[in-house]
């Protein structure tokens, strides 16, 4: 890793993501551990969750650590307590961070105050962990990343760029159909192109769900409004017409492809139930995969492996 913080998936060179996912392999058989014993993880949430919550947490006791949850009304992060104080405060009872937050500008700021590691457990601008989850339950299925083509229908958001980014550095080509206004931002498209060529991968954004389907190896998508866009649900779900995963659209894709989708999912909006519900789908094996990957990326940081991420300091 290039820093002490996982705020991006940028923040990973090609070959930390093949550890990880290496490393995440043992973790899935190991079970518990006591590797971590002695420390402590905070988890700053100006969000709700159920797996980023759960698979945190879970994964800090099985690696004999402990984890302690900041809600929005404890901590009022901003509002209450300034981020900078909030950060330094942090930094001298807990061992990391892992913060969900509405705004990418709070966790950076909070990684810069903090004097221990900070890890994006998502905000508006990503989801690094989510993306590396999804790559090892790829690999898994598939055996292999390098040359599988991943397709993604539907908004252009935090999950979106993520899986660009991490798709680009391991090889995978990435295909992203998104409606004119909702594609993923110009900033990580150039960075996922300049990360492409140098693992020989192809990224090509298009209108045409169709098209981007067409062939895969993994269909991916996710829900067209996120927490705090409420107010445009309606909206969107109007502009969305004709994203929607079902029988069709998955035809399109090679026999074996599977989807994919973080969850929570809306049923009858961006996948249909039957396809969500099928035995192409490996939504509850991503689910399971965040947990095995976040020991994987709590060992690394915490000094819990015996062989840290090249270029981690």
């Amino acid at each position: 890793m290039k820093g002490k913080d996982l705020l991006s998936v940028s923040d990973l060179r090609s070959e930390d993501i093949h550890l990880l996912l290496s490393d995440t392999e043992e973790m899935k058989v190991s079970g518990w551990l006591s590797s971590l014993g002695g420390k402590v993880l905070a988890l700053l949430f100006e969000k709700p969750s159920l797996r980023t919550r759960v698979s945190f947490e879970v994964a800090m006791r099985q690696l004999g650590g402990q984890a302690i949850y900041l809600s929005p009304a404890e901590v009022g992060l901003g509002e209450r307590e300034s981020v900078p104080d909030v950060a330094r405060i942090l930094s001298r009872y807990v061992d990391v961070i892992a913060a969900r937050t509405f705004r990418h500008e709070t966790l950076e700021l909070l990684a810069s105050y903090a004097s221990v590691p900070v890890i994006n457990a998502l905000s508006d601008l990503e989801h690094p962990c989510q993306a590396l989850a999804d790559l090892f339950t790829i690999y898994e299925k598939k055996g292999e990343l390098r040359g599988l083509t991943l397709a993604y229908v539907g908004d252009g958001n935090n999950v979106a760029h993520s899986l660009m980014l991490a798709a680009s550095l391991s090889g995978m080509n990435f295909r992203i159909a998104s409606p004119k206004g909702y594609q993923v931002q110009e900033e990580v498209w150039q960075m996922a192109q300049g990360y492409a060529v140098d693992s020989g991968a192809e990224v090509s954004c298009t209108e045409e769900p169709h098209q981007a389907v067409t062939g895969a190896d993994v269909v991916y998508t996710d829900v067209w409004t996120s927490m705090g866009q409420e107010a445009e649900a309606e909206e969107r779900r109007q502009v969305f017409t004709g994203y929607q995963i079902n029988s069709e659209l998955m035809s399109l894709a090679k026999e074996d492809a599977i989807l994919m989708h973080p969850l929570p999912a809306h049923r009858g909006e961006e996948v249909s139930g039957d396809i969500l519900d099928s035995p192409r789908s490996v939504v509850f094996d991503q689910a399971e995969n965040r947990m095995h990957l976040t020991k994987a990326l709590l060992s690394h940081m915490l000094g819990g492996l015996e062989i840290p991420l090249a270029g981690y300091h």
